[in-house]
């Protein structure tokens, strides 16, 4: 298979990232119970994860070819790869802070790298887009990994132990791994780089992005998107643990059913994207979601878990709740490969560096405003809250797809 190096690195690098950047729900949980963090507080973690990846992403995104897609990658996996040797020895919540922001900065490296090598490893509009949607169900496999992994160190029976914090030595393990696999791939970079332009012309490229109406169509719709997609992602163990009374280790691991949801979801994109026009698919994608949150929410009321209830015997809703992450899954590759298609490849970089921005920034307020909500009211509100960005998100979509885009040469 051509490149089929250098895709099986992409693959192991989101992988690593994937982890990391969704262990935030479980980390959440975790401090709560720990260090006698409140939701509020804790929900901040998402803002030293995310807003570090949308400085980034808006700092280097112009001229990370110049800087080297590979050697940018090769940047963030040593940066997570030595922060996480330190973890299991954290002895405070700073310590969370600190790893959460340096995972943010790096995945901004990686995201961009790797939304930029697409074009580069793919040679038609459809097997972008059906790269892009494995890809991102690869991610969503990761996140799963991730949640069945920390939940092998969880202590049940006292939730103080920090015994969770030993996860990290695998994760360096992994990012160490990444690193050399990536260290001794080959990649080249050349289409990625705009010959006729220094520093300052990439900047103007990255500005004319946003002239375009269906570039500000679509970042209204990874905005929103990410949004709701966060708020789910981040707050489910807690949910599951406050609101269904389930034990902490099932809580967590009910996060990696909602990433298997969604590594199904995005697999699916990339079969169904080659056969039906990607507006299908999102329209069919937001208005499921919504329609099986107004008819699952109301199941997690009054809900009786008894203490040896497991997966073998849990009520229905313990497994539908996560299950909807399916019909989430296939909306944010589909319009990212829809985007990318749509401009030159020197502009890959520049785009991808607004998507990560955009992404980020979404995740952030979704999780901040889910956790306030869920604080003050209640989980079900705050999930319900879902659906005012759900409606702005299809509206947006429509809007999208009616625009065009001519590339100034």
């Amino acid at each position: 298979m051509k490149n089929f190096n250098i895709k099986a690195v992409l693959f192991l690098n989101y992988f690593v990232f994937a982890i990391l950047l969704n262990s935030v729900g479980t980390v959440i949980l975790q401090v709560q119970q720990n260090f006698g963090i409140s939701k509020s507080s804790a929900s901040v973690l998402e803002g030293f994860k995310d807003l570090p990846i949308a400085i980034c992403s808006f700092i280097l995104a112009s001229f990370l070819p110049k800087i080297g897609i590979k050697n940018s990658m090769l940047i963030a996996l040593f940066l997570v790869g030595c922060m996480c040797f330190i973890m299991p020895f954290a002895d405070g919540f700073w310590f969370f802070k600190l790893l959460f922001a340096i995972v943010g900065v790096s995945f901004a490296l990686i995201k961009i790298s790797v939304f930029t090598s697409i074009g580069l490893v793919t040679n038609t509009d459809k097997e972008h887009s059906s790269f892009m949607g494995f890809l991102e169900g690869f991610f969503m496999i990761g996140v799963l990994a991730g949640n069945l992994l920390f939940s092998l160190y969880i202590d049940d029976h006292n939730p103080k132990s920090t015994r969770w914090l030993n996860v990290y030595w695998v994760l360096g393990g992994l990012s160490a791994l990444s690193f050399l696999f990536l260290f001794f791939s080959k990649l080249n970079e050349k289409e990625a780089k705009s010959e006729k332009t220094d520093l300052l012309g990439d900047l103007k490229n990255s500005v004319s992005l946003f002239s375009y109406k269906k570039v500000l169509c679509f970042l209204l719709c990874a905005f929103l998107f990410v949004l709701v997609e966060q708020s789910f992602q981040t707050w489910t163990p807690t949910f599951y643990k406050e609101i269904l009374k389930l034990p902490t280790s099932m809580s967590i691991q009910a996060g990696a059913v909602l990433a298997g949801a969604f590594a199904l979801g995005r697999f699916l994109s990339g079969f169904f994207s080659k056969k039906f026009s990607w507006i299908y698919v999102v329209s069919f994608c937001v208005i499921g979601f919504a329609i099986s949150l107004i008819l699952v929410l109301p199941l997690t009321h009054h809900i009786h878990i008894d203490a040896d209830t497991g997966w073998l015997n849990a009520p229905l809703v313990v497994y539908l709740f996560p299950l909807m992450g399916g019909l989430l899954a296939p909306i944010y590759p589909s319009i990212n490969s829809v985007i990318l298609a749509s401009i030159p490849k020197y502009l890959h970089s520049a785009m991808s560096g607004l998507i990560v921005v955009f992404s980020a920034i979404g995740g952030t307020i979704g999780s901040v405003i889910t956790g306030f909500v869920f604080q003050e009211f209640s989980g079900q509100q705050a999930f319900y809250l879902s659906l005012i960005p759900l409606s702005l998100l299809i509206i947006s979509a429509v809007f999208m797809n009616k625009l065009k885009i001519n590339p100034k040469k």
